[in-house]
C-alpha cells in the first residue's frame, strides 16, 4: 500500500509512504543500474563524444563495410 501526503501537510513537499519491501526492490534496482567509470573509460567517452561532435564516426553499415563484411 501506498499512501502520498498532501504538500499543505509537510511545508511544500509532497511525500509518498511505502512499505520496507517495495522501498528495498527500489534500492535494489538502483544498485543495478549504477556505473561508476574508470578514469580511463571516462577519458575513452570524452573521446568518443568530441569525435562525434565533429563527425569523425561511422554508422553500422559504414562499420561493417570497413570490416569486409556484406549484408
Amino acid at each position: 500500500m501506498t499512501v502520498i501526503i498532501p504538500k499543505n501537510l509537510t511545508s511544500g513537499k509532497e511525500l509518498v509512504i511505502i512499505s520496507k519491501e517495495e522501498y528495498e526492490s527500489l534500492v535494489s534496482l538502483r544498485e543495478v543500474y549504477e556505473f561508476n567509470a574508470t578514469p580511463s573509460q571516462k577519458k575513452t567517452l570524452k573521446a568518443a563524444r568530441k569525435n562525434q561532435k565533429i563527425g569523425k564516426v561511422l554508422n553500422l553499415n559504414e562499420l561493417k563495410q570497413n570490416l569486409g563484411f556484406t549484408n
